[in-house]
């Protein structure tokens, strides 16, 4: 017999080479045509991810503006209480001077503004008087300093300006379990600024409570609409996928009608006599209105992923089960039920990563006890632009989520489930 590597194709070339050749450029055309999706994943997902990472760490501001200031607070002792040597504040002016120019000054105050109240202000007005300076031939740099603005004569300000001076930080982080970084380490921030943790202990809260409505709510439909004939059961699945063809923002204004103090389920309940006109339900703007609205939102999530994985279960089974003795609970309980799970699993994990990351529903019908963690991010992104803290914010919600993730793997295995 011929060995392997000794036969040639009609061209005079070796059978095997050929064959890598041929398998080489089939893996390379393969590759060229998932190259697009490849693409579109990274610029549009991981790099976007990759990004707030960074950013919810980074802090080259401080250095970048303020070059000179900077490796003169590095020899000095803080502890001591003790303003800065006038060396530190006449390279305050020169950096303060030269991002004058640059127009960062201002940029440099919102950055710091977020840690100490009103340092944007004073950095503003600094800008304006010190335009007007000759720094070649200025002395006495401490006392102007602190004559244009006392926040400069503060202790307090030159002990942050050090702590994070820096290129990066974890002061992002910090904030965002309601801690405030120190020169010591880090400590509880006071109790009328802990906002955070109690925001992410509602969107758990409020998540987990949705997931189970969805389900509680979701599972019989699924299982009627699974159990009727085909014609039948895709009617009713049009018009479980109505809700997809209205926008959003119509189907949560409209909850706001129903469940307002005047609104439509208000007036029912005082027409028939069942509450009295004074005295009203408070249904919205609040974490009701919230659990409500959403619910409704996302219930096509868990009837979807229900109904997909119960159409496959054989009825055969139940028969069986029944045709041996066992009653109508008994034959769902332990047949028919465990062959559901992965359904419910997948439509859990679909109710519970939307419900944590939903902020339009909540703006709307939450008021100030139904908002989640993901409203703050949107007015840090959109209004205070403190986008440090609302990617450290983000990366915590990234994480709970990735967390929850392994859980289930560990737990149910994600190779249960069935989305179809």
């Amino acid at each position: 017999m011929n060995n392997y590597n000794e036969i040639k194709t009609d061209d005079g070339r070796s059978l095997k080479v050929a064959l890598e050749k041929s398998l080489f450029q089939k893996k390379l055309n393969s590759f060229l045509l998932v190259t697009p999706l490849l693409l579109f994943i990274v610029v549009t997902f991981i790099f976007p991810i990759g990004d707030m990472l960074f950013r919810s760490v980074e802090n080259q501001i401080v250095s970048e503006t303020l070059p000179k200031t900077v490796n003169s607070l590095n020899s000095w002792d803080e502890s001591k209480n003790v303003l800065p040597s006038e060396n530190t504040f006449r390279a305050f002016a020169l950096d303060l001077s030269k991002s004058i120019q640059l127009k960062t000054h201002t940029r440099l105050g919102s950055r710091l503004n977020y840690e100490m109240t009103g340092i944007a202000s004073a950095f503003r007005k600094s800008g304006r008087k010190i335009k007007k300076w000759d720094l070649s031939n200025e002395t006495n740099f401490k006392e102007k300093l602190i004559k244009i603005d006392k926040k400069w004569g503060n202790i307090e300000f030159w002990k942050l300006l050090k702590l994070y001076s820096p290129k990066y930080t974890n002061g992002y982080f910090l904030n965002s379990i309601d801690l405030k970084k120190t020169s010591e380490g880090f400590s509880r921030k006071s109790e009328d600024e802990r906002i955070y943790i109690l925001l992410f202990k509602r969107t758990i809260f409020m998540s987990i409570t949705i997931t189970i409505l969805c389900f509680l709510l979701g599972y019989p439909i699924a299982y009627f609409i699974s159990n009727l004939p085909i014609r039948k059961a895709n009617l009713f699945l049009i018009m479980v996928l109505l809700p997809f063809w209205t926008s959003l923002l119509v189907r949560t204004s409209a909850w706001k009608v129903l469940l307002q103090q005047e609104g439509v389920i208000n007036d029912i309940l005082v027409s028939i006599g069942f509450v009295d006109n004074l005295e009203r339900f408070q249904m919205i703007n609040n974490q009701f209105g919230t659990i409500v609205a959403m619910t409704h939102i996302l219930l096509p999530f868990m009837i979807l992923p229900l109904y997909s994985v119960m159409k496959t279960i054989p009825k055969d089974y139940v028969r069986a089960a029944k045709s041996l003795g066992a009653n109508n609970f008994i034959s769902f309980w332990r047949i028919y039920f465990p062959q559901s799970i992965p359904g419910i699993g997948a439509g859990s994990i679909l109710v519970f990563i939307l419900a944590i990351g939903y902020y339009i529903t909540p703006e709307i019908v939450g008021g100030t006890s139904g908002t989640f963690i993901s409203n703050r991010i949107a007015y840090h992104i959109s209004s205070s632009l403190n986008w440090g803290l609302a990617a450290a914010l983000a990366t915590i919600l990234l994480i709970a989520v990735l967390f929850l993730y392994y859980a289930y793997d560990k737990i149910v295995g994600i190779d249960n489930i069935k989305l179809g």
